[in-house]
């Protein structure tokens, strides 16, 4: 199985368990602070998981793609003699 595929799914899956804990929150399904401090841990640790691989998955794309890149110089931004 191509590793992207694997990513993916691993991806889908956090999706789903963090929609899954919403629902459950939602639902009336938290008895307890402590309950709802865990459910609330568990949904912002699958949401940080998922954002750094969608970030990793950015860079390798970019790897990927050639493009130009634009110089824009290291000028002081008060020197106003530029033009």
């Amino acid at each position: 199985m191509d590793e992207t595929v694997v990513i993916y799914k691993v991806q889908k899956i956090l999706k789903e368990r963090y929609q899954g804990i919403g629902e459950a929150m939602i639902a009336g399904g938290v008895d307890s602070m402590e309950k709802y401090k865990y459910m609330l841990g568990q949904a912002h640790a699958y949401q940080t998981i998922s954002q750094e691989i969608s970030n990793l998955l950015t860079k390798k794309e970019q790897k990927n793609e050639q493009g130009n890149v634009v110089d824009l110089g290291k000028g002081n931004p008060k020197d106003s003699t530029r033009s």
